[in-house]
């Protein structure tokens, strides 16, 4: 499908740098030729003026080879620059033979236009009538035509090179382009992925226990205790299809239709009540230290399962006997960042670039409880949903797990 993508992004690219090279070269082509040819009708308009003149001097800044053909009562006299030629006399100097002359002259004559190309002969005409008598004028535009093609040849040549060049930037712009694409569908992969293997043992677990609740050799007592099994599969399974549905919530922006201003000091001094007596249980010492009317403007539901979500963390990890400290803190830019500081095993720098990816778990949390890994993943959603950062830092055996959000303003302050 990437690749697909790839190609369907060069193919518009070039089909839309192909178009504007075409109008660009087109319309430099179309104006030089315009501008040649009616420098070029101009010199003999002025020569059609005064066709006996010695020499031709006029306005125009272009001097063309040229002849004037005089039809005066059916008898044509053609002059050639200061000369006069009676075609019924003598041969002309010029190249052209009497039949193609006259050849020439009764094309003209035959044509409504004042002015035209005969480009089999490069020669342009142009008609006039001057004190009753009429003029043809033809001048050679073998010049013309040469700049023409010659622009042309060039626009064609700097065309072709211009789009291969185009070609290799939107390849390299394809690829640019489609990289956060391909960082999704991988990611994308991985849950399905993760989810599958997660999904996997609990269902094969009820599938195996609902095996042996149909075997008959089994009592009453061992029957109950299929059923439990079952049971406690199917709660997991729950539980995991819920954290996967609010981690798809987390991240498609639907959290911001609930934002309101609201007192995250309050929140988070709320959040601590309920996990007071897990941790009295474990034997930790939990101490608080939040600033108090610190606003944020977001979701309050959900930033208050950001805090939950940490404050289960350091519960379980925490070494037993040990303090966790939740700090809540204005810092001098706008914004406020809340910390949850507990003792216990060090973790590696592999594992704090990684501990916020979904479904990822250390070997030690893989072993000590039941969790899925999606819990980091999505207090980070929900963070970022709220244009702030979250981030865990661990040294001396203290691991430190940061959110910083924008602070919004008292009215008055």
């Amino acid at each position: 499908m990437l690749k697909k993508l790839k190609r369907s992004f060069v193919l518009i690219n070039m089909t839309i740098i192909t178009l504007m090279l075409t109008l660009v070269f087109g319309t430099i082509i179309y104006f030089t030729q315009s501008n040649l040819r009616e420098k070029n009708v101009q010199m003999m308009g002025e020569i059609a003026e005064s066709p006996f003149r010695a020499s031709w001097s006029g306005d125009s800044d272009v001097s063309l080879p040229y002849f004037v053909v005089q039809i005066t009562g059916g008898r044509i006299i053609v002059v050639l620059n200061d000369e006069d030629y009676d075609l019924a006399d003598g041969q002309p100097s010029f190249s052209y033979s009497t039949e193609t002359l006259y050849f020439l002259i009764e094309t003209v004559l035959e044509s409504t236009e004042q002015t035209g190309l005969l480009r089999d002969y490069e020669l342009r005409y142009y008609r006039a009538d001057v004190t009753g008598m009429e003029y043809i004028v033809f001048a050679d535009v073998s010049s013309e035509i040469s700049t023409v093609n010659a622009l042309v040849r060039n626009c064609v040549i700097i065309g072709i090179f211009a789009f291969f060049i185009f070609l290799g930037v939107s390849v390299l712009l394809a690829r640019w382009a489609v990289r956060p694409v391909d960082k999704a569908w991988q990611e994308q992969e991985q849950f399905v992925s993760d989810a599958s293997h997660e999904l996997k043992t609990p269902l094969t677990v009820i599938m195996t226990n609902a095996e042996l609740l149909k075997d008959p050799a089994y009592g009453e007592e061992e029957k109950l205790r299929f059923t439990d099994s079952v049971l406690a599969e199917a709660k997991e399974m729950r539980a995991l299809v819920e954290n996967l549905l609010e981690l798809a919530r987390a991240g498609n922006g639907t959290i911001r239709d609930s934002f309101c201003v609201f007192d995250f000091s309050a929140l988070v001094s709320d959040a601590l009540l309920p996990f007071e007596p897990l941790f009295f249980e474990r034997g930790l010492a939990l101490q608080e230290e939040i600033e108090e009317g610190i606003l944020v403007n977001g979701s309050a539901s959900h930033l208050k399962e950001v805090v939950d979500i940490l404050l289960d963390n350091a519960c379980k990890y925490a070494s037993d006997g040990s303090e966790v400290i939740v700090s809540l803190h204005r810092q001098h830019h706008g914004s406020c960042i809340l910390q949850v500081i507990s003792s216990g095993e060090s973790i590696s720098g592999a594992d704090l670039e990684n501990i916020f990816k979904r479904f990822y778990r250390t070997d030690s949390a893989r072993s000590a409880s039941g969790s899925y890994g999606l819990g980091l993943a999505i207090a980070r959603s929900i963070v970022e949903e709220h244009g702030g950062k979250i981030w865990a830092q661990s040294a001396n055996g203290r691991n430190t797990f940061s959110v910083q959000l924008p602070e919004e303003k008292q009215h008055g302050r």
